[in-house]
């Protein structure tokens, strides 16, 4: 459908701005008049959540934390479904957030469930929030699911808020150091290199000056080569078989390969859990947890293990088999389905190995910085020994 931008006037005389999604003016007009607005200029234009671009802004995982929340607080006190989305989507007007909200409200009214309200809105909510709505929805058990996917979402922005913030001192030495070297190689080194005698020439010294002169000369062509890369690595990336490849790699990658791979297993087991402990059967929480690991290949694995629970099998013999799975995690997962608390195991695994995985990143981390510190220093060095030897060779040949 499309959508209205209008300015109204609400019942105290303030000024009002936003986005309606209707079937046409005069729905929108009317969708006005019910929520007490004077409309004072209706246009279609662009959705919710757009830029000035057009593309529609993403919704920060913290807001998405509090909208949860605070929709299953309303919920729980008794506020109606409509009311409560009226109520949030006033809340900080003007964000992509609120405009969504709105959009959610508008779609409500119109006979539609809140999971499926969502599901068009994928700049905002992901494909396992609106399955996780749909599920308590039929369940009914919303006010529950909200409320553990504000968790869920707390957890998860935690988690990310900690690599990124852990990677951001070795990307800084990354491009400093990079910056360093190459304003070395392109000003610093040809400058020298014309006040040495190439008998005084050592081996660093060629490949040193050699490197240079390379660089300076064909500068233009790679930069184009690198912009050629980047673009023909974005259009792979968005191919199916590249999103495969790059799935494979999160998991088979040395060092960071464990660290993705346990980071995906633990999303699993969080909303698996979830939705076992909120009364969902087995089938269906597999149905919509598969695709809460992020990855295409463990969302196959955990597919296949659906078939295989529907076919009388346990859950963790398909998870053994694709040797994704820590041994451990197997085991405690067999273990909790023959103590029949699957889902209490399942969310304690989630607990356990997302703090172990935030502790391999913080040593991980560490570990890089002095390595990355290390090189830099070996490269300069290197720089150093294949000016500085012929400029000393020249000057003990002139001392004779």
């Amino acid at each position: 459908m499309p959508s209205f931008n209008y300015r109204a006037i609400d019942t105290g005389g303030k000024p009002v701005a936003g986005v309606v999604t209707a079937e046409n003016y005069q729905v929108a007009l009317r969708m006005l008049e019910e929520q007490a607005l004077y409309p004072v200029n209706v246009s279609e234009g662009a959705g919710a959540g757009t830029t000035s671009m057009g593309r529609r802004r993403k919704v920060k995982s913290s807001q998405l934390t509090i909208f949860f929340s605070q929709l299953s607080d309303l919920l729980r006190a008794g506020v109606p479904m409509l009311r409560s989305l009226d109520v949030l989507g006033r809340q900080d007007a003007g964000s992509a957030l609120s405009a969504v909200v709105k959009e959610l409200r508008e779609d409500v009214a119109g006979g539609a469930s809140l999971g499926d309200a969502m599901a068009k809105h994928p700049h905002a909510f992901s494909n396992l929030h609106a399955s996780m709505v749909r599920a308590g929805e039929q369940g009914g058990f919303l006010e529950d699911v909200l409320q553990r996917a504000s968790i869920f979402a707390e957890k998860q922005d935690e988690l990310r808020n900690k690599v990124v913030g852990a990677m951001i001192y070795p990307c800084i030495l990354v491009f400093a150091g990079g910056g360093v070297v190459l304003l070395l190689m392109t000003v610093v080194v040809p400058k020298l290199g014309q006040f040495l005698r190439p008998e005084n020439y050592n081996v660093l010294t060629h490949i040193v000056l050699g490197t240079a002169t390379f660089l300076k000369a064909n500068y233009m062509f790679m930069l184009m080569a690198v912009i050629a890369i980047m673009i023909g690595a974005s259009t792979f990336l968005k191919t199916e078989y590249g999103k495969l490849q790059v799935d494979r790699f999160k998991l088979k990658a040395p060092v960071l390969g464990k660290i993705m791979t346990l980071v995906a297993i633990c999303r699993f087991c969080r909303i698996q859990g979830t939705m076992l402990q909120n009364g969902v059967q087995i089938l269906s929480a597999l149905k919509i947890a598969k695709d809460s690991a992020g990855n295409s290949i463990l969302a196959r694995v955990i597919e296949d293990a659906a078939e295989s629970v529907r076919k009388g099998a346990a859950l963790s013999a398909p998870l053994a088999d694709c040797g994704y799975f820590p041994a451990t995690i197997v085991d405690m997962i067999s273990v909790a389905e023959e103590s029949n608390n699957l889902e209490s195991v399942l969310v304690q695994i989630a607990e356990t190995y997302e703090r172990r995985t935030a502790r391999s990143v913080d040593l991980g981390v560490r570990i890089i910085e002095p390595i990355l510190l290390i090189i830099m220093a070996v490269i300069v060095l290197m720089i150093m020994i294949a000016l500085l030897l012929p400029i000393l060779t020249m000057s003990q040949g002139m001392a004779a």
